[in-house]
């Protein structure tokens, strides 16, 4: 050797140890990151410096007021309550109703590039006390269709769950996967672990996927095309698809609402060029474009919601994809209960943080996409507590013996109003389901009143919530699927399948 003392200065170390020495080396710097890059990025529009305690209690109070005002209207200055009424109700079922008469836009056929085509593509699996379902995830990975030597699949691991730990661990070893341990601290979101591990991707694009989730083969290779093919494309929705709607009612109407809102109302706000409530998993974003917009909120706990209105307020374009994911709904009531609490809880963080200056919400978004978030987001927030009053209503004047119809203008309005609000909510619904070849699911939605009500108690639960512990994340359970497939009695997911235009 012409150099021998190399020897003692070159050292060789493994792909996946470099990484993890990386990754905890980094540690603190990526956690500081993980909670003030949004904020450095956005300081007007941020959970962790908008939704002070002022600002949650004045929105509660107004929520309150909007309320009282719609209920009070036929018995105090109705003449100028009724406009304000009508839109309010009118306005969220009518959108509905719009996206069902939207024809759907035919998309070519899709052809897979070779494998030397394909770009990285980044995987970001955030887990918390997950353990039962790594070996499902682990399976579900593998059955991509994309080239292992260019998968970065990253298991995203909150630090307290050392029994998830552990099983991630045991499966190593297959270089398109690795595991970062993601440090304990506040807030414990799902949206703080994503931003952790953000600047580790290494792909040209990325999606996450949740502990349940079993995508279709194709979806990423689906995905690198469309974005390949569209280069204003920044983000992109694949179908989400409940599997159990056959287990019970409640499965059922969930399932129901998933085929609604993946196959019939985002399709038609992506056509519209409207803000996209994304979902929380499965969704594919330009990893250059997602670091430049900071990540997630890590204070949101619906940072899908958050990110599709600061992609609208950026005016960038996102769109569906043809791909499904499929996913599990909850089948007992309190873990739907939590869950949607916790939703409806990041949909008033989400509305309060960008309606803090409304008028440079306006300018960035334009007109039409302010509206339609105004729209979208508030219709969600105060349709099912005014179905709930309307619904009590009608049975307190019922045990009174008055007559349902007592021949009032006001009467006959707020029927009118709460039958297309259900009406619109049914409609879709069905549509979604016969896209989706879900013909089993359909009788069950005639429960859908009932549903609502439920919406409505996690509506009112999510206020107190807000009030009261505003960052805080419920951790919805998950359970492996059993069973030869997952799909076997579920909704057949024929999303290349040609609609009738006008269906």
């Amino acid at each position: 050797m012409q150099r021998p003392h190399l020897g003692q200065l070159v050292c060789f170390i493994a792909e996946p140890a470099l990484r993890d020495y990386i990754a905890k080396a980094a540690a603190p710097a990526l956690l500081d990151a993980s909670r003030q890059n949004l904020t450095r990025r956005w300081p007007f529009a941020t959970a962790q410096l908008e939704l002070t305690t002022i600002a949650r209690y004045v929105f509660a109070i107004a929520l309150a007021l909007m309320i009282s005002m719609v209920l009070a209207a036929p018995h105090f200055a109705q003449l100028p309550l009724l406009p304000a009424t009508l839109v309010l109700l009118l306005a969220p079922a009518a959108m509905r109703l719009a996206a069902v008469f939207s024809p759907i836009r035919i998309m070519p056929k899709l052809v897979r590039p070779p494998d030397q085509e394909l770009p990285v593509y980044s995987v970001l699996i955030p887990l918390h006390n997950e353990a039962s379902m790594v070996g499902q995830l682990f399976a579900a990975m593998r059955e991509l269709d994309y080239p292992p030597e260019r998968l970065d699949i990253k298991f995203a691991v909150e630090a307290l769950s050392e029994t998830t730990l552990a099983a991630v661990r045991e499966r190593l070893g297959d270089p398109r996967f690795s595991l970062v341990c993601v440090p304990d601290a506040q807030p414990r979101t799902k949206p703080k672990a994503l931003d952790f591990v953000l600047p580790l991707c290494r792909g040209e694009y990325v999606v996450v996927f949740d502990a349940e989730d079993i995508p279709d083969p194709d979806q990423l290779w689906k995905a690198a095309v469309r974005f390949r093919e569209e280069p204003d494309l920044v983000c992109l929705q694949a179908h989400l698809v409940i599997d159990n709607g056959h287990h019970n009612w409640l499965a059922a109407l969930f399932a129901g609402e998933y085929a609604g809102l993946f196959t019939v109302l985002l399709p038609a706000l992506a056509r519209w060029g409207l803000p996209m409530p994304l979902g929380g998993t499965s969704n594919h974003f330009r990893l250059s474009v997602l670091r430049d917009l900071g990540g997630w909120d890590a204070f949101n706990v619906t940072e899908d919601a958050d990110l599709g209105t600061r992609l609208a307020r950026c005016r960038l374009r996102v769109d569906v994809l043809a791909s499904r994911t499929l996913e599990h709904a909850p089948t007992r009531l309190l873990p739907w209960m939590g869950q949607r609490t916790r939703w409806m809880k990041g949909w008033m963080q989400t509305f309060i943080v960008h309606n803090r200056d409304p008028g440079t919400l306006l300018a960035e978004m334009g007109l039409p996409a302010f509206l339609g978030f105004q729209t979208l987001v508030l219709g969600m927030i105060v349709a099912p507590v005014l179905h709930c009053a309307f619904l009590l209503t009608i049975v307190v004047r019922f045990l009174q013996g008055y007559a349902l119809l007592d021949g009032s203008i006001w009467t006959v309005s707020y029927l009118a109003m709460l039958g297309m609000g259900y009406g619109s909510a049914l409609v879709i619904t069905m549509l979604g389901l016969r896209r989706l070849g879900g013909y089993h699911l359909l009788l069950r939605q005639l429960l859908l009143p009932f549903y609502w009500v439920l919406i409505g108690v996690a509506t009112i639960r999510a206020v107190c919530d807000l009030l009261l512990r505003p960052f805080y994340w419920f951790k919805s359970p998950h359970q492996p699927a059993t069973g030869p497939t997952r799909n076997a009695h579920d909704l057949s997911g024929k999303l290349d399948a040609r609609p009738v235009p006008g269906t």
